[in-house]
């Protein structure tokens, strides 16, 4: 495992690359708006990853490598995200098909710059589809307007939504809820299965 510093139009970034025997493929994810690349359903993701042969990196945005625990405006976090993708694309993940997303946050931040980074695939953990107490604010179209497979992996119990499967969407439902800790092992296995229709493909 390395990990570096990226520049971005909005401040280093931080990223973390773990290298696969072997790779196939790439997977670049982010976290969530309050948490960082520890989070227990991202390293979950890393691990079965990394066992299906993809190099995964997960990045840390300017905000939370300057110490700051409230995310950047959408513009400027997925300007971030797209400048570190580039970085990573010609540097340690080159020459290889890209997965993108991310855990709630870092996945709208995939979803919404799936044409910027070029991936083939887009992955979400916990994708935070309504916010509580907030009913009129549904984010399904930032879901519906990315053009490539997308695997959502939701807690059963989560008090952001369920997003509804799509034409190119998949929707896989584990114990627990937007934490994705009840049942890291499920997640692990599903995002495993994904990758490995994924490549097949």
């Amino acid at each position: 495992m390395s990990v570096s510093e990226v520049d971005t139009p909005h401040g280093p970034a931080r990223v973390h690359v773990y290298p696969a025997e072997r790779p196939r493929a790439a997977l670049v994810l982010g976290h969530g708006a309050g948490g960082g690349v520890e989070a227990p359903d991202l390293v979950a993701a890393r691990n079965a990853a990394v066992a299906e042969h993809v190099s995964v990196a997960l990045v840390e945005q300017p905000y939370r490598v300057a110490g700051r625990s409230s995310p950047a405006p959408a513009r400027q976090l997925d300007a971030a995200f797209v400048a570190i993708v580039e970085h990573l694309v010609t540097g340690e993940l080159r020459d290889l098909p890209l997965a993108v997303g991310g855990r709630s946050l870092g996945g709208r931040v995939a979803c919404r710059t799936v044409a910027a980074t070029g991936a083939v695939g887009v992955l979400c953990l916990a994708f935070p589809l309504q916010p509580p107490r907030r009913s009129a604010e549904s984010r399904l179209p930032e879901l519906d307007a990315v053009p490539v497979p997308t695997f959502v992996v939701q807690g059963e119990r989560d008090p952001f939504g369920i997003p509804p499967p799509g034409p190119r969407r998949k929707v896989v439902l584990v114990g627990g809820d937007h934490g994705l800790k009840a049942d890291l092992e499920a997640v692990g296995t599903a995002v495993r299965g994904w990758l490995h229709g994924l490549l097949r493909t």
